[in-house]
Order: C-alpha cells, then structure tokens, then sequence
C-alpha cells in the first residue's frame, strides 16, 4: 500500500469553489501541519486553537496533517496524510514493510531517519502536493504551519493561494544544541538532524506570504533566513482563556513548582531549571517540581538529576488532557518556564491565564507574553531563577498580585478570536489585496471590540 492510499478524504464536486469569496462571505481555509498532536508542542497547539477560532468566525476549516494527528473541534475536518511514522517507537528498523519501498517518498523518509536526518518535513511537502493533483483540491486560502516545505512552491506555482506561518526559525535551536554538544561528533550529528533547514531557507525567500508569532521571531526571521521585516506579517498568538482558566476551590500546593517541556532539547533550558531547585531546596525542603514532559531514558536530563540528586523532588507527567492540565495549574504555587529561546511561549501564556505567578527567563519573545505582570530573568542563570522563585515562595501576598496581574493581562492582549479576526484580515488581503483591506479592518476593528466587552465581563467575574 502507498503512503496514499491510507488518506481519510474523499473528493466531491461540491468540495470545489470557483471562485474568490468577498470579504464578508465565509472561506474555505486548509490548514497545513507536518505532524500536529498538541503534546509534540507549541505547533500543535496553534493547529488545534486557530482552527477553532476561524470556525467560530464563521469559516470552513480542513486540517491536513501528518502523524501524530492534532485534536479538533468537530467542526474541523481532519485530512490524514499518513507517514512511516518512524519517531513514535525506538525499535523502528524492523518495522517498515517491505511493500512500502515501492514509494520514493517512503524510501527517502526510511533512509533519511536511517543517517540521523529529520525527513518529515520535506516528505510531508511530497504526500500534500500528491494529494492536491490526486484530489482537485480547491480552497480559498490554504496556511501552511511551519512546514516550511517545497511542496508549498509547487502549491504556489499551481496558483494555491498560500500563507505561511513562521512560529520562529529552527537555525536557533541548531546553534544552542551545536553549543551544548559535547565533541565533534555530536555536532556531526545535530547539524545532520537539523539538514532539513537548507530547504527552509531556501523555501522562505520564495514564498509570496510569511506570517509570524511575535516581534522577536519577526527580527529573527529576517536575519536567519534572510527575509526583509516588512514581507514578513505579525499575528501574535492567541490563549484559550475559557479552558485556561482559574479552578475555584482548588487549593495550590503551597511548595509546588510546575514546568512544560515537550521536549528533552537544550532549548527549553531544563538544566537552568534543575539547576534551581537543587538551589532552592537547600532552605525550601518541601519543594517539589511538576514537569510536563517526558525525558529520554538515559538523556541528558535523567542524567543531570541523577547528578543534582534531586529525583524525589520530581514529577513528569506526559500525555495528559487539557482538563488535567489546567487541574496541575490549579494545585501550583509558581509556574516556570527556562528557555533559551521561544518564538511565542504558549504554556507561560496558559499559566498565565490560570492565574498562576510565573517567573521566565527572556529567551526569545518570552518577554512580550509576560510584560511586566511577572518575574524575567537573563536565560541561562539558574541563581537568577532561583531568586525570583524564592521571592515568590516567601511572599503569599505577592504571588496573589502577580497571578491576577497575569491573567488579567492574557485577557486583555491575547485573545485567539483577535488572532483569528487578524489572520482573516490577511487571508482577504492575499485575495484580494486591492478590495480586501477596507472590509477586514473594519471586520478586525468590531472583533477588537467584542474581544475586549467579553474580557471585561471575564475580568468583573474572575475568581
């Protein structure tokens, strides 16, 4: 069977539109991702969310993805393009059928994941454009979740009207594991995991439209991949704040810490973290850490506890819902977030909008997510997060201010419904950039405005 044959679609004449919708009709909206689970991270998370919100805005929304599949509204139709799926289980030779070598994509995946590349990207870029010649596919506009692929080019070039999300670009994750790596061969093998950027940069000075997540991904963009800021569009991201959300009559732990991390990457700053509460544990013995996330056996990170000796103060947990999320919130004194670098930072948004206190450092646009309604400081100094923690853990009164500041701040400037009225700006401007701005700006202006008459009520109302 062929990588296509497995496809949940089935193509109708009904499913075609002939032509550009105006910009007060409905669209017709395809969103792209290479593999969307929201536990595989922050991509993930932005498929599930903005595809919700552009229904609530009255669109049609499709969800083509590869595995790990996202969880939608009902409303949102899930596309599968199936893959080898290859990075789920760590006895992966063995298990391709030989039948699945007939497909060159297949054996490109398979042999590519063999010499320690990242091939999902690229290969997901070949089943999407298959799929589209094999389907007809006709949509108003199709937005592409950082794939980054050359499919995208043959979709441009087939006259698909296409837009680009950008979270942050991955040559940063490159230079902070290629600084952590240990020998010559380490670094071998980061920069041939990380080989699938060539094509990123090439893909992205060749794409007609390029959206972004933050002001700092804007400047870190256009320095990496060499694309100028004012061809690049900033649509910050939204917060669900109707899950996210305070628990009344939950009670916190008074010497709970809490901290994501989807993956076991020096990125995400989890030496900096452990680093602190081995710190902290000397004069807050009761200290214990919540981590969502699930660390390699026998990786860096198991191996740093183990040092620090601090493994009774740990808790992972992986795989849990939205509800047991919010749930962990409910019961934390302080959430943390270490990274190096973020090109957004949802999960301090989310503790954020639970009311929880958060301290982060300012990697990346970690900054812009938590203004001045908790503690920043420098990434990379474990004393620093220590500090802010501790300042935290002393002072009930404190955490009570900043966890309101927080939320009250997510209410007010974050908001997925902004984001979805703002990204439906652009996809009319994209159809039709002469027409298309007068209509959405006013559409975005009355969205402003509801956004906003909804936060107050949410704020007059919070626990």
């Amino acid at each position: 069977m062929s990588s296509m044959e497995a496809i949940e679609f089935e193509s109708t004449g009904e499913e075609q539109i002939s032509s550009t919708p105006q910009t007060n009709q409905p669209l017709r909206i395809a969103l792209l991702g290479y593999r969307s689970k929201p536990f595989c991270g922050g991509q993930g998370i932005y498929i599930q969310f903005l595809s919700t919100a552009l229904c609530d805005h009255g669109h049609q929304v499709d969800v083509i993805s590869g595995p790990p599949y996202p969880n939608l509204d009902p409303r949102v139709r899930l596309i599968k393009l199936p893959s080898l799926e290859l990075f789920e289980t760590f006895n992966w030779i063995p298990r391709t059928a030989p039948r699945n070598f007939l497909d060159a994509t297949n054996r490109f995946e398979y042999f590519s994941k063999l010499t320690g590349g990242f091939p999902e990207p690229e290969t997901f870029g070949r089943r999407l454009v298959q799929h589209f010649k094999e389907n007809n596919c006709q949509y108003d506009i199709v937005h592409d979740n950082q794939s980054l692929c050359y499919g995208l080019l043959e979709l441009q070039d087939m006259g698909v009207p296409l837009v680009t999300t950008i979270h942050h670009p991955i040559t940063r994750d490159r230079r902070i594991e290629l600084e952590s790596a240990r020998g010559p061969f380490s670094r071998l093998l980061v920069r041939r995991w990380h080989n699938f950027l060539t094509m990123q940069q090439k893909v992205v000075k060749k794409l007609n439209h390029v959206v972004t997540v933050s002001e700092h991904s804007r400047q870190d963009i256009a320095e990496d991949f060499g694309r100028p800021t004012d061809q690049i569009e900033l649509v910050y991201n939204g917060i669900d704040t109707n899950q996210f959300k305070p628990i009344k009559g939950v009670q916190r732990k008074p010497f709970r810490l809490m901290a994501m991390a989807s993956a076991d990457v020096p990125l995400k700053g989890l030496e900096y973290l452990l680093g602190a509460l081995a710190i902290l544990q000397k004069d807050y013995p009761e200290l214990d850490l919540l981590l969502v996330g699930k660390p390699k056996a026998g990786g860096p990170t198991e191996k740093l506890i183990n040092k620090l000796g601090i493994a009774d103060k740990i808790q992972f947990v992986s795989g849990i819902s939205t509800e047991q999320l919010v749930q962990y919130y409910a019961e934390a004194t302080v959430a943390v977030t270490a990274s190096l670098y973020e090109g957004f930072g949802l999960p301090i948004g989310e503790a954020m909008a639970c009311g929880v206190p958060v301290v982060s450092s300012d990697g990346g646009a970690l900054p812009e997510v938590v203004g001045d309604a908790g503690f920043v400081v420098p990434c990379g100094d474990e004393v620093a997060l220590s500090k802010a923690i501790a300042q935290l853990l002393d002072s009930p009164m404190l955490r009570q201010k900043m966890g309101d500041e927080g939320r009250q701040r997510i209410l007010k400037t974050f908001s997925w419904s902004v984001a979805a009225a703002e990204m439906t700006r652009l996809y009319h401007q994209v159809l039709n950039p002469q027409k298309s701005e007068t209509s959405a700006n006013a559409e975005l202006t009355s969205d402003h405005e509801t956004a906003l008459e909804s936060d107050e009520a949410a704020l007059a109302c919070k626990p």
